[in-house]
């Protein structure tokens, strides 16, 4: 039998946590299967390269219950399976985004062949990687999250006590916050909300890196306000400037892929 193409393990009643097994990244995102009484909820998609729906469905993990995808924000890693899904939600202001497969806002330069371990199938080739083009059918009650990007989203079980977070903050001293549609007064705003929320969830689920519980994400967003002064806010509006020029050129093809990914790389070790 092939290898399965993601892994998962239950971090939570009705709670699964899956990964993208092919893709050998940093950049690897969670995938989060919230099951419900009378539907499911999939936070957050994957690359959209293996057949998600599938594996789920395979595993037990759904079957006639409706499903529901949500992507907490634009970008290729969480946004890249929503096409595989029959009814799902993004944020409004990203939502044209993912209608037209923009690959600037949705940033597939991040990634590149050598981080797809085992390709979709035979004769595959990154440089055709985007963001399938799809529509958005239902929308849901979500909590906006701006900072990494304009329309970040964030959603929250208050009867479990559960957030999943997206991109917004993970497990990490450094949050994203140079990319071209980034604001860190957005985020810092942000962060205040989840200081405030962190006494209302016991564990929180993020986009990248392990889950965590309330404590830790009060401790992750008062670490980020106390550095997003003047220093700060120079070196990242260098990036974003950066960031901002290589995505353009790639998105126009004035540069060649591979060396737009590096570059990029290379903004990403300054954090």
């Amino acid at each position: 039998m092939a290898e399965q193409p993601f892994s998962v393990e239950k971090v939570h009643e009705n709670v699964y946590m899956c990964r993208e097994k092919f893709y050998d990244s940093w950049n690897q995102a969670n995938i989060w299967l919230v099951q419900g009484s009378s539907a499911d909820l999939v936070i957050d998609t994957g690359l959209g390269l293996w057949d998600l729906p599938g594996f789920l469905k395979q595993q037990g993990l759904i079957g006639d219950k409706p499903v529901q995808a949500v992507a907490t924000h634009v970008h290729f890693d969480h946004s890249g399976g929503l096409h595989q899904f029959e009814n799902f939600s993004i944020h409004s202001l990203e939502a044209d985004a993912i209608r037209n497969g923009d690959s600037y806002e949705t940033l597939p330069i991040f990634t590149s062949f050598d981080e797809i371990s085992v390709p979709p199938h035979e004769g595959w080739n990154m440089k055709a990687y985007k963001v399938k083009s799809a529509e958005a059918h239902r929308k849901l009650r979500v909590l906006h999250f701006p900072g990494h990007s304009r329309g970040s989203i964030g959603l929250i079980d208050e009867h479990a006590r559960i957030l999943f977070t997206g991109d917004t903050v993970y497990d990490s001293p450094n949050l994203i916050d140079w990319l071209p549609t980034s604001d860190i007064t957005a985020y810092v705003q942000t962060c205040r909300r989840l200081q405030d929320l962190s006494s209302q969830v016991e564990e929180v689920f993020p986009g990248h890196n392990d889950h965590f519980d309330g404590k830790r994400l009060h401790s992750l967003a008062t670490d980020y306000i106390s550095r997003a002064g003047a220093c700060h806010k120079i070196t990242s509006a260098f990036m974003k400037g950066a960031a901002t020029v290589l995505l353009k050129a790639k998105h126009t093809g004035n540069i060649p892929a591979k060396f737009c990914y590096h570059a990029c790389c290379c903004c990403c070790c300054l954090v």
